[in-house]
């Protein structure tokens, strides 16, 4: 059996099983947390919010609809677009090891929203925090200095990006760091909260303001799934074949920072995910954007629910960030490819 049968044999089964997961976990975390519901109540909860006539208490629907759901509901959507991001970065670089933020989307999220923290910025505009809007800005922002740096003679060499991104990147985490040093202690916590990234106290504003991006961002991937596996093949093999390689690079660029920035404006900085998932994936179903930019949307997805889960139970009466239960995830998953590469065993 041919690598690529092999592949393609492996996506008929996973496909379907990360499906059924996404779903069967949609159901199950909603009822764990500090109080634990039934499925049962869940389903329940749900039916009667579009009209049913179910019986359900008034706090278990309250918990259900307004609390637990909107989180999950974020939290799918934050996995599947940083899934993605990585997976369209870590092609551009022609590198498993890249990640959204290796172009300073993250950093620049960063100044944006520490910047409107340390204004006091508290309005909302449409429903949504203006400290969102500052990070979101903030992130596609460094993008395009980055890009507009790195860009030699109406080329943009991958190196230059990668370097420039992390140059950039450097300096704005530095600025940050500044700003936070100018701040009173209680606001310096509540701005590292927010580096640290949560999906804690977000209602269906936040999810209905990134349903759009998470939707056209990951349209636009699946829709140049046939440039990314030529690109694969070179940059000189793909110019032959026809793609028009800075069009693509561009495209490819624009895409991932804005499903990264997007994500970061409204659960703050959660590391490791956008190459945890195209890494592990690529390992499990091969490299054929095909299949993998599905799967990595299902289990990104399913990383940031389950994710989010430890992160409100792990410790009882204290909330962990999300930030820091992915960074431990992805330090055990890298250090374990590492040794497996060499030859090692836990």
């Amino acid at each position: 059996m041919t690598p690529t049968s092999q592949y393609e044999k492996r996506a008929r089964v996973i496909l379907p099983v990360l499906t059924i997961l996404l779903i069967a976990s949609l159901i199950i975390s909603a009822g764990l947390g500090a109080v634990t519901l039934h499925p049962a109540d869940i389903l329940r909860a749900i039916w009667n919010h579009f009209g049913g006539h179910a019986v359900v208490p008034d706090w278990v629907q309250n918990i259900v609809w307004d609390q637990r759901l909107p989180r999950i509901a974020l939290g799918l959507l934050v996995g599947a677009s940083l899934a993605v991001a990585g997976t369209l970065m870590q092609s551009l670089f022609h590198n498993p090891m890249a990640d959204p933020y290796i172009v300073g989307v993250s950093s620049g999220a960063s100044v944006g929203a520490v910047i409107a923290m340390a204004l006091g910025v508290q309005t909302a505009f449409f429903g949504l925090n203006l400290i969102a809007i500052c990070a979101f800005v903030g992130g596609l922002a460094v993008t395009f200095l980055v890009y507009t740096l790195a860009r030699r003679g109406g080329r943009v060499p991958v190196s230059t990006l990668l370097l420039t991104g992390i140059a950039i990147g450097g300096l704005m985490q530095a600025l940050t760091t500044l700003i936070m040093i100018q701040q009173q202690n209680s606001d310096i916590r509540r701005v590292m909260g927010w580096l640290m990234g949560s999906l804690a106290y977000r209602d269906w504003h936040e999810v209905l303001s990134l349903l759009p991006y998470t939707v056209v961002g990951t349209a636009i991937a699946l829709a140049m799934r046939r440039d990314l596996n030529i690109l694969a093949l070179g940059d000189e093999t793909a110019h032959h074949l026809g793609v028009n390689l800075e069009r693509a690079k561009l495209l490819m660029l624009l895409v991932s920072s804005l499903l990264a920035a997007a994500a970061v404006s409204v659960s703050g900085v959660i590391a490791f995910v956008g190459l945890i998932v195209p890494h592990l994936m690529r390992l499990l179903i091969g490299p054929d954007h095909r299949i993998l930019l599905p799967a990595c949307m299902l289990s990104g997805g399913l990383l940031l629910v389950w994710s989010d889960v430890l992160a409100r139970t792990i410790s009882p009466g204290q909330e962990i960030p999300i930030g820091i239960i992915t960074s431990v995830l992805g330090c055990l998953f890298f250090l374990y490819l590492l040794n497996r590469r060499e030859g090692k065993v836990f």
